[in-house]
């Protein structure tokens, strides 16, 4: 038998395999482990839970609380003699050795990061606006300064960040939470890997390392469970329990939430499944800025840039289209009506107008999600502001037929 021999607490002898621990050492290779990286790889090479505690986990390889080390050993099985004193590389499997590394990836359990690039595609029209120059500011300082941004939906908040991100070329990584979204989506878990059960870090952790922007879209979807945020959001590092590594932000490192409200729910209903949020967790973003629908002259440029982006050139319908929307928001905000049409709306209109060739057929299209009675307002509204177009049912009407007349010619 070709095994080791310890003691455990009672003075009774364990037996070790002597391959599967030299297999160990060799694959530890110098590098510092914990108790948890040691049953996982003594598992992968072969040896017991017993042989790892009282063969591995001694007094002799500790090198600092909870951690241990071990130096990778020589081959010592009948048919692979031991190597001359002066030759110092370990030998792996009798072949020659070459630069050989410690395989951090199975030491720490944890996969590979990601290492494409995070940076957004530029939006081809995009207009600066709003808090556009505030946000740029702030990105661009490279600053720990986390942001909460509120506004209706479809106003290019989230727009706004990845194009100040595009410009600056600067990494960010987007976050849609949702009230599933727990420590486990954020900061990261277990994952199971070409047959390996692997650590794969969070998206939190991701924008951390990589000293990227996070992006924490809708947040006020989110339960309590983004409370795991709270030392990251004070731009300190988080400890990452599962796998006892403690991670610092690097340089650049910043935080942005979006969010339809402040993070106290939505009272008047129309954003549901928004949530109150801990007062705690709001407190840590440093600034608020609230987002309003861009006024008309923005809102012409930027439906300007839609058109230009499907290849469309109609000043005039532009115009119409901002005014009808400008029409219906101040109707919304005297509490009017119960619908509003967003600037998202509007450039869903404009591209399905590229896709038909046909203007009222586009708004009708996009204007269906609403009510019958909201979508009949709005339809009639447009079609008073541009004289030019008519409803479907408009153009088709014909006279009724009297009661008891026929349309078929008698003398068939």
């Amino acid at each position: 038998m070709n095994n080791l021999e310890f003691e455990d607490c009672g003075g009774n002898i364990v037996s070790v395999d002597t391959t599967a621990y030299n297999t160990f050492k060799t694959k530890m290779n110098g590098s510092s482990f914990n108790r948890t990286t040691a049953l996982a790889v003594g598992k992968e090479v072969g040896l017991t839970a017993r042989a790892i505690r009282f063969g591995v986990l001694t007094e002799n390889n500790r090198v600092g609380t909870g951690q241990y080390s071990m130096k990778p050993s020589l081959h010592t099985s009948d048919d692979v003699k031991p190597a001359p004193a002066v030759v110092k590389k370990p030998l792996i499997a009798a072949a020659p050795v070459v630069n050989v590394k410690p395989d951090t990836e199975i030491v720490n359990l944890v996969a590979k990061t990601m290492s494409e690039s995070l940076i957004p595609d530029t939006f081809e029209g995009f207009v600066e606006w709003g808090h556009y120059k505030d946000v740029n500011k702030i990105v661009k300082s490279d600053v720990f300064y986390p942001i909460f941004i509120t506004g209706l939906s479809g106003n290019g908040k989230t727009l706004m960040v990845e194009q100040t991100h595009a410009k600056l070329k600067k990494e960010m990584v987007r976050v849609n939470v949702t009230i599933e979204t727990d420590e486990d989506d954020l900061l990261g878990g277990f994952r199971l890997i070409n047959g390996e059960t692997k650590f794969v870090p969070g998206p939190v952790i991701e924008a951390m390392e990589k000293g990227a922007t996070l992006l924490l879209d809708e947040v006020d979807l989110g339960s309590n469970k983004l409370l795991c945020l709270q030392p990251v959001l004070e731009g300190k590092g988080v400890y990452l329990k599962k796998v006892n590594r403690w991670i610092r932000p690097a340089k650049g490192f910043n935080i942005i939430a979006t969010a339809n409200t402040k993070g106290k729910g939505s009272e008047d209903g129309r954003f549901i499944g928004t949530n109150v949020l801990n007062e705690a967790f709001l407190e840590r973003f440093a600034i608020c800025l609230e987002q309003p629908y861009a006024d008309t002259k923005i809102e012409f440029k930027i439906i300007k840039g839609a058109m230009t982006k499907y290849g469309l050139d109609d000043d005039e319908f532009a115009q119409k289209l901002v005014d009808w929307a400008d029409i219906i928001r101040k109707t919304f905000y005297d509490d009017g009506i119960d619908e509003v049409i967003s600037t998202r709306r509007l450039d869903h209109i404009v591209k399905a107008h590229s896709i038909f060739g046909d203007k009222m057929k586009a708004i009708e299209m996009c204007v269906a999600r609403f009510d019958n009675e909201t979508r009949n307002a709005f339809l009639d509204l447009y079609t008073k502001i541009d004289s030019g177009v008519k409803l479907d049912n408009e153009e088709s009407e014909t006279p009724d037929t009297p009661e008891g007349d026929s349309t078929e010619n008698p003398n068939e």
